[in-house]
């Protein structure tokens, strides 16, 4: 990561803080209004970040006190995790939507609680084994998702946003946008009045944010993030602040080439589907649509992606999918 881990946009500080390739690093913002210092997505634990935020603290002239909030668009590792950190530290509410609060609650503060990793891992390995994952890949699972607890320890109080209500924070006032389809109550940040919004991982520039069926969560992502896409495309954006990359001013044309993106995927699925009369499980797209050698962590991100778009697919009545409890089979509807 050789760019200055702090970086000035007039009134908002971006901090870079790392995470795990191929990303590398996570977008961090920070604000000040008249109630104190506002932290947007803190990125993910580790003695590195810990080290990150205390250096970014002293340049930017900030002690810990005077952290008033800690402001959260997901509950994704790399954007929550050093939020309990931060509050122990500062002692700031730490604000979240409803259902990212659920989500982070299933995801990470169940599994802590009962001190084991089963209830994390086993409807992934549950969902991975029926769409067609290898077991020795399904065998990586179990460590791999366990990685990601240290990331989010310890867990932060939660304070909620409510949904369509205005938040203030940084000295704006905000309206939060929740989104679905990459993680369940994803919020961005809309400031009308300057067309300034904090996007977090809704639109992210030169790379697609990842569209993932949860087996806990919402049945039909791929819909909910397109129907995002439109509503966020929607806004008058001057300058978007999102979670990976630089912040950028093409907003709206970001989310059309998003849509775009996605539908030539859908269409390239399809095609695939068809070419397979017999049937095939979604490993067997995925694979070809993304290659057979992928880590695990990029392989979980495009097996699900993959399960996604199968799904739109079905609810467009394009492809048909065949549940036979172990095995989920995907065919070509057949020609009327």
């Amino acid at each position: 990561m050789n760019k200055p881990q702090v970086t000035r946009y007039n009134e908002i500080a971006r901090v870079r803080l790392h995470m795990a390739f191929p990303l590398r690093w996570v977008n961090s913002y920070v604000l000040h209004g008249e109630d104190g210092w506002t932290i947007v997505d803190p990125g993910p634990r580790s003695a590195e970040n810990e080290a990150v935020w205390e250096a970014a603290l002293s340049e930017l002239g900030i002690r810990e006190p005077d952290i008033a909030s800690i402001v959260l668009t997901h509950h994704h590792p790399d954007h929550y995790g050093l939020a309990g950190w931060l509050q122990q530290r500062s002692g700031a509410q730490v604000w979240m939507s409803r259902a990212a609060s659920e989500a982070a609650w299933r995801s990470w503060g169940s599994v802590q609680e009962e001190r084991e990793t089963r209830a994390l891992t086993e409807p992934a390995i549950s969902l991975y084994r029926r769409h067609g994952m290898a077991p020795e890949r399904l065998a990586e699972l179990p460590e791999h998702l366990a990685g990601f607890l240290p990331q989010v320890t310890p867990q932060p109080e939660i304070s909620v946003i409510e949904s369509g209500l205005p938040i203030r924070f940084g000295g704006r006032l905000w309206q939060p946008i929740e989104t679905g389809g990459h993680a369940e109550g994803h919020l961005s940040f809309y400031e009308e009045s300057t067309g300034t919004i904090l996007c977090g991982d809704a639109v992210l520039p030169r790379i697609s944010p990842n569209v993932s069926y949860n087996p806990e969560g919402d049945g039909h992502p791929l819909r909910s993030y397109l129907d995002g896409l439109r509503v966020l495309g929607a806004l008058e954006v001057s300058n978007a602040f999102p979670g990976h990359r630089d912040p950028f001013g093409n907003f709206a044309e970001r989310t059309r080439q998003l849509l775009a993106h996605h539908e030539e995927r859908l269409d390239r699925m399809e095609a695939l589907v068809r070419e397979r009369p017999d049937g095939t499980d979604a490993y067997g797209i995925c694979t070809a649509v993304f290659g057979d050698s992928l880590g695990i962590h990029q392989l979980r991100f495009a097996l699900s992606e993959t399960i996604a778009h199968l799904v739109e697919l079905q609810d467009r009545g394009r492809i048909v999918g065949q549940d036979a409890g172990e095995r989920v089979a995907f065919r070509a509807r057949a020609a009327e």
